[in-house]
């Protein structure tokens, strides 16, 4: 994507051919900052406290962050050392752990004098199928979008309500349930976001709506608590969420609140689609809510707010009563049968174990 006229993408090698540059998504939206990892330990930080984040990003730099472990050691009981280490940052995403499956496939019977080479070779391949996967996603979701526009007013804009951040910052470039949304606004079609702000580390607020308002797409930002009236009084026209982990039969995993505005959405007869590449698909699961785990996180992220104040300073202020316990769960699971469809690199899919595996029959058993 193109931020103030220059293009950016959410990792790269640097100019040395080694290091990896990464956006540091915790100072956005009110700077725009990079990191240079240099080492196993900076790469598993950077995720685990997400300056990097999103499911397909995180199964890059993971990728990248085996790469800095296998320049430092490159035999097989560092780099399964290495890869207990990045799997472990982020448990319930599994692009991380598929992206790392992938790099040590590529460098297991390597000499080790040529593993280095091969690991980057193998996480870049990521990073351009990312781009490439995600740009298909655009194109499928935006077919759904102009079904959409087509029964409405001429003129009228499609509003489509989104979770999270699923953008081009999750992803390397384009993004998953943002992919259709550009791919719509560049093509002319008037589209409206409602943005969820996403308590409570508020991507959607924070991060989506950076996105959305540099490319120039028309979003207003709303308390979590808004879209179901939104959907009562028929200004909801379909929601597209990302997804970290999709099972076998289809439940969705995706970042918490997801849930609620599914449920809403079936009562109010709304689509409710999630966008993901095919990485995020975990046909060794089946049904999500008992199965797939759930990361709590730390109860700072749920008892503090972080904000530019009126005078430009940046600051972080309390907002529970001292001494009260907080639980952060980080995630939750939409069954299959709240999902209207899964907007996949190969297409619309309906969210059935059939006909998943029929779409993705490589992936089964794996």
């Amino acid at each position: 994507m193109r931020i103030d006229g220059k293009w950016m993408s959410s990792v790269w090698v640097e100019a040395d051919g080694w290091s990896v540059g990464i956006i540091d998504q915790t100072r956005l939206p009110h700077a725009i900052e990079t990191v240079r990892l240099t080492t196993l330990g900076e790469a598993a930080n950077a995720i685990s406290a997400m300056q990097t984040r999103g499911a397909p990003l995180i199964g890059a730099v993971a990728a990248y962050g085996l790469c800095l472990a296998l320049r430092a050691d490159a035999s097989d009981a560092a780099m399964e050392q290495a890869y207990a280490t990045l799997l472990a940052t982020r448990p319930t995403a599994i692009n991380l752990k598929w992206a790392l499956n992938e790099v040590v496939a590529a460098v297991r019977n390597q000499p080790r004098g040529e593993r280095v080479a091969a690991a980057y070779a193998r996480a870049a391949a990521i990073c351009q199928e990312d781009i490439a996967n995600n740009e298909a996603i655009g194109g499928h979701g935006l077919a759904i979008i102009e079904r959409a526009a087509a029964a409405k007013p001429p003129g009228a804009p499609v509003n489509v309500l989104t979770h999270c951040n699923a953008g081009w910052l999750a992803t390397v470039d384009w993004g998953t349930a943002l992919a259709p949304i550009y791919k719509a606004h560049l093509k002319g079609l008037a589209v409206h976001v409602w943005v969820d702000e996403t308590r409570p580390r508020n991507q959607g607020a924070a991060l989506t709506a950076w996105e959305l308002g540099r490319q120039g797409v028309p979003h207003a930002v709303i308390a979590d608590n808004t879209g179901g009236h939104l959907m009562q009084h028929r200004l909801v026209d379909l929601v597209i969420t990302g997804a970290d982990r999709i099972t076998a039969q289809g439940d969705v995993c995706n970042k918490i609140g997801t849930y609620l505005k599914a449920l809403a959405a079936r009562d109010n007869g709304v689509p409710f689609y999630a966008a993901a590449p095919s990485s995020t698909i975990d046909f060794a699961l089946g049904d999500g809510v008992a199965e797939i785990p759930i990361e709590q996180r730390g109860a700072e992220e749920v008892a503090t707010m972080t904000g530019r104040t009126a005078d430009g300073r940046i600051e972080t202020v309390t907002v529970v009563p001292d001494g009260s316990m907080v639980a952060n769960y980080a995630f939750d699971v939409t069954p299959a049968r709240l999902v209207t469809g899964l907007i996949t690199e190969r297409g619309l899919i309906a969210p059935t174990r059939e006909a998943l595996a029929a779409s993705f029959p490589e992936r089964v058993g794996r």
